[in-house]
């Protein structure tokens, strides 16, 4: 766990960020253990609160996740397989710590949802699942293009043109963000609650912290936070 603090100054990078999502992707066989001790070191790290999940598919796991600071659990292919979890976990800890994630791929014009980190696609279409999850009891849509994952291309906005027009459901955007330009365009958009990137926390040094001074010079509606009078106070306790 050593090589999150030496690449990840999560102490530092919170005051660029309003929440941290982490999402455990691997691919086969998975060590909840290693994952869950993840989420507790960054816990202490990371003063914003943590959505993290990836393979959560009962009531003990959530568990597991929220005991080891977790704030949210982030919820994909159980949403298809058992909606009897959903209620119990919002039962237990509440509907706001939910968050469902869809993973979207756009083939021959039709929005594909698909489940398993995107390797088995569902029978539904994008528009029909939405009005489906808004009748559960979830806080939060975390909304991510296969497409456009990991390009740093920019979001692929056509997906909001899929979202019901009554949905209840605060929607966050995730998948192509590179740029300035690519969160600004998408928090224009009243549809948009929310814009995610991995991009800039992984390969532009101080992007984040750059691109959030824009958004806050262009008088989006972000937290501004005092970094050197957060870090005097922290050396004083």
């Amino acid at each position: 766990m050593d090589w999150l603090k030496k690449n990840y100054n999560f102490s530092h990078t919170a005051f660029s960020i309003d929440e941290l999502i982490i999402l455990d992707v691997t691919r086969g066989q998975r060590d909840e253990e290693i994952f869950f001790g993840h989420v507790r070191l960054l816990n202490d790290e990371c003063f914003v609160p943590i959505a993290a999940g990836g393979g959560i598919r009962s009531l003990k796991q959530a568990r597991k996740l929220f005991h080891s600071g977790a704030d949210k659990v982030v919820l994909n292919s159980i949403l298809f397989e058992d909606k009897e979890v959903i209620k119990q976990i919002s039962n237990e800890f509440g509907q706001q710590s939910i968050v469902a994630a869809i993973d979207v791929k756009i083939i021959n014009g039709e929005f594909t949802v698909w489940t398993d980190n995107g390797s088995v696609q569902q029978n539904t279409n994008l528009n029909d699942w939405l009005k489906k999850i808004d009748k559960l009891p979830i806080g939060e849509v975390y909304l991510n293009s296969i497409d456009r994952d990991g390009t740093g291309h920019g979001y692929k906005i056509e997906l909001i043109d899929q979202v019901p027009e009554l949905l209840s459901i605060p929607v966050i955007l995730a998948g192509g963000a590179g740029k300035y330009l690519h969160f600004s365009e998408a928090l224009k958009d009243d549809r948009i609650d929310a814009v995610a990137t991995a991009n800039l926390l992984n390969f532009i040094g101080d992007g984040l912290e750059k691109n959030r001074k824009k958004l806050l010079d262009e008088k989006f509606n972000l937290p501004s936070w005092d970094i050197e009078l957060a870090a005097s106070l922290k050396d004083c306790i």
